[in-house]
This record gives C-alpha cells, sequence and structure tokens, in this order.
C-alpha cells in the first residue's frame, strides 16, 4: 500500500473516533423533516400546535403516516378542540419503524401496529391499533382498528423520509377514520399557578413567583402549551432565602424561570428520559445555558445542577397534560449564578500554584446593592466568572486530550495494519 493510500486510510479512521467521541449523532427533528415538504405544512403546523412533535422527537422507532393539505378533512376542522386533534395526529404515529420495503413484506400480508394513541391511556381496549394490510397490486392500506364498517381505508402513497430502523415518514392519502380519537375532549380549565402552588407544598415558591411580574408572565403564558414547574418546597426556600436576596433582580428572574421547562413531562416519562432539559431561562437569558440535567433517582427523578447536592422529586402537586408541577426537595441553583460545586466538577484539578495574595473581602452594604446589570449573586456560593472559564477550558483541554490520544491509538494501529 503506497503513503497516500496509508494517509487517507489513517485519517478516516482518525475522523471516524473523533466524531464519535464528539458524540456529533443526533436525533431527528420531525417539524424540519416535515419543513421541507410544503404539501404537508397543515399536518406540520398541527404537530407543533398540539405538541405531538415534541413527543415524536423523543422517541425512536416511530413511522409518522404525514397526510397533504388538500387530504386534511377533519384535522382542519375548526370545530374540533386542539386535544381531540392531537388525539387523531397520535394515530397517525405507529410505535414501530415500516419503511417502503417493510410496508411491501408484512407476515401474511397484514399486521396490526400499536400508535401513540394507544399509548396515551386515552384509547379504550384496540381502538389506538392501525391495521396495515397488503392487497393486489403492491397496494397498501391503514385501517384504524375501531372504524366503522363504511369507512374507507387509508392508502400508502409513497415514502417521504427514511432513517432506517429509526424514523419512516410516508404519505398516506387520507385521514385515518376512529370515532374514538375523533370523540370530543373539552379544552383544558383555567389554571391559577399561584392558587395551585399555594395549595399544596409551594407557597413560599408561589410568593416569589407573584413578586415578580416578568417570570410569572412567562410561566403563566407557557402552561397551556406544555409546562412543567418544579416548586421548592417551603423548607427549601426558606432555607434559600438568604442568597435569593443577595441577587439581582434579573438574578431573580432568571432562577424563578429556571424552575420551569417549556415541555410537559409526565412522572413516568420524567424518571424513563434521563438527560439534559433546557427551561424557560434558557430562551429569555442572552447566550447563557440555564439547563440542568434529570436522572432517575430510585423511584422518583432528580434534578443535578452541577451546583450542591441533587434536588429530588418528592411529591406531584400536579400532572394533566398540559400541565405538571413537582415538587421538590431544594432549590435549584445555576451554574449560571453559583459556583460548581467541587465534587461535581468535571474539569480536572489545576496543578498547584504558589502562594496568593490576601484579600480583604467588603462587606457589602445596604446601600451598596448589586447592580442589574450583573446577574450574579455576591455571596459566598456565586461564581467567579474566571474560575468558570478556568473549569470549561480545562474540561474542553481534558475531553480534547481524550480524543486525540484515541485517535493518535487509532492511527498508529491504522498505518501498522496498511503497512
Amino acid at each position: 500500500m503506497d503513503a497516500r493510500r496509508r494517509v487517507a486510510l489513517a485519517a478516516a479512521l482518525v475522523l471516524a473516533v473523533a466524531l464519535a467521541a464528539a458524540g456529533v449523532a443526533e436525533g431527528y427533528n420531525i417539524t424540519k423533516i416535515l419543513g421541507e415538504y410544503p404539501e404537508y405544512s397543515h399536518f406540520n403546523k398541527l404537530l407543533t400546535e398540539t405538541r405531538l412533535a415534541a413527543d415524536i422527537n423523543k422517541r425512536r422507532t416511530i413511522t409518522v403516516l404525514a397526510v397533504a393539505n388538500g387530504d386534511m378533512g377533519g384535522l382542519a376542522s375548526s370545530g374540533r378542540t386542539l386535544q381531540t386533534k392531537r388525539h387523531m395526529l397520535q394515530l397517525h404515529v405507529l410505535v414501530d419503524y415500516y419503511g417502503g420495503k417493510k410496508l411491501h413484506q408484512l407476515a401474511h400480508g397484514v399486521t396490526a401496529c400499536s400508535t401513540m394513541f394507544q399509548e396515551s391511556g386515552a384509547a379504550p381496549g384496540m381502538s389506538g391499533y392501525v391495521n396495515i394490510t397488503q392487497r393486489r397490486g403492491g397496494k397498501v392500506t391503514f385501517t384504524a382498528e375501531d372504524a366503522e364498517d363504511s369507512a374507507s381505508p387509508s392508502s400508502y402513497v409513497k415514502t417521504v423520509k427514511e432513517i432506517p430502523y429509526d424514523l419512516a415518514v410516508l404519505q398516506i392519502d387520507s385521514v385515518l377514520a376512529s370515532p374514538e380519537a375523533e370523540a370530543p375532549v373539552a379544552a383544558p380549565a383555567p389554571v391559577n399557578i399561584t392558587e395551585l402552588l399555594s395549595k399544596k407544598y409551594c407557597k413560599s415558591f408561589a410568593g416569589l413567583l407573584a413578586a415578580d411580574a416578568e417570570a410569572f408572565s412567562n410561566i403563566n403564558a407557557t402552561k397551556d402549551n406544555g409546562l412543567t414547574l418544579f416548586c421548592p418546597v417551603d423548607s427549601a426556600v426558606a432555607s434559600f432565602m438568604p442568597k435569593y436576596k443577595n441577587l439581582t433582580a434579573k438574578g431573580r428572574t432568571a432562577i424563578l424561570l429556571f424552575h420551569a421547562v417549556p415541555d410537559y413531562y409526565s412522572l413516568q416519562l420524567l424518571e424513563s428520559n434521563s438527560g439534559k432539559v433546557s427551561t424557560l431561562a434558557t430562551s429569555n437569558v442572552a447566550k447563557k445555558d440555564y439547563s440542568f440535567d434529570v436522572e432517575k433517582d430510585g423511584d422518583t427523578a432528580a434534578l443535578d445542577t452541577k451546583v450542591g447536592a441533587t434536588a429530588s422529586v418528592t411529591a406531584t402537586v400536579k400532572d394533566d397534560d398540559p400541565l405538571a408541577v413537582y415538587a421538590i426537595s431544594k432549590f435549584l441553583q445555576p451554574k449560571e449564578l453559583f459556583k460548581v460545586a467541587k465534587d461535581k466538577d468535571l474539569a480536572p484539578a489545576p496543578a498547584p500554584a504558589g502562594p496568593k495574595k490576601k484579600t480583604t473581602k467588603k462587606k457589602p452594604s445596604a446601600a451598596a446593592s448589586p447592580s442589574d446589570d450583573d446577574d450574579e449573586s455576591d455571596d459566598a456560593d456565586s461564581p467567579a466568572t474566571s474560575d468558570e472559564d478556568a473549569a470549561d477550558k480545562d474540561g474542553a483541554a481534558s475531553v480534547l486530550a481524550g480524543w486525540v490520544t484515541t485517535a493518535a491509538a487509532a492511527t498508529i494501529a491504522a498505518l501498522a495494519l496498511a503497512a
């Protein structure tokens, strides 16, 4: 093997190792996929309005039966509530992968598949299942299990998008008929957030929200479109108040919004889908992350902000789609406002430094309160930006060093094999 081929092979292996280490593989985005096809714009818009798009993106091994604008039928009706339309759309999401090839290779020519409508718990019996049938001439049809005998089946038109064994987006020629999915569902009753929190566990947190017009307005405006709110119990608020009072006005608003996730998570979904979640503070504070990790902790969920101990979900205040409210054991402290706990910091320990000069820290007076232009707390747990930047750089350097080491090993191995 000549030198040029050796270099090419080594470069390919290095790139593959680096990309795998960096975790560049990302999930799909159904809204973005359908957005490339104007003929499904109405269907795509409904996926967003009913918040089903976000639920689809969280899943793997899924098939979406999309309907073109001119075939939307009952889904386009203004007389149906958004919740009813959500049920109808859920029936069009099969919880299994059916690419074009698999559709034409059905065992015995017919199969039944569960849908997200069945999984929602709103579909009684077998009504949330869809029958897929291969007919003469290669035609494939879809029929809801509870469809009336007089209902016409929906026919497969074409494959829009396939990510093998993960996602298939297929076009069908009509909306699936299902009496159960089409059954009227009343719009959710209005919820008074402060009143709800005041009744159970979170009276003190409700008071903080009521006193912050910006935070309350953002949370209140989001609750009907999908919201999960974590409210620290009264004792947790009491112990955190000295730090809270030392925050600037912007910092207080940010930390309250940090307790709100702009998506609905049932407790079961919260426990089973561990990982990073963004908050209302993420979208309201420029150039700030304001996210935290959700982890399964025994029979409950734990929230890890990298600052101090994790907070556990201790009780369910409300769990009724589109709003979930959970009481938690601690006040969540974002790393953007407070120093990351040493035992949480993933960056390597810095090399020993020389003796530091002693500095005298002046206590803030009542007249010298922090400026609203600064989001940081002035107490002992507030972050020093230079410390955070150094930790981030050290952490990045550590990760990069690991990739380089692995890539180098792969390169050596490739060259040895190519020799």
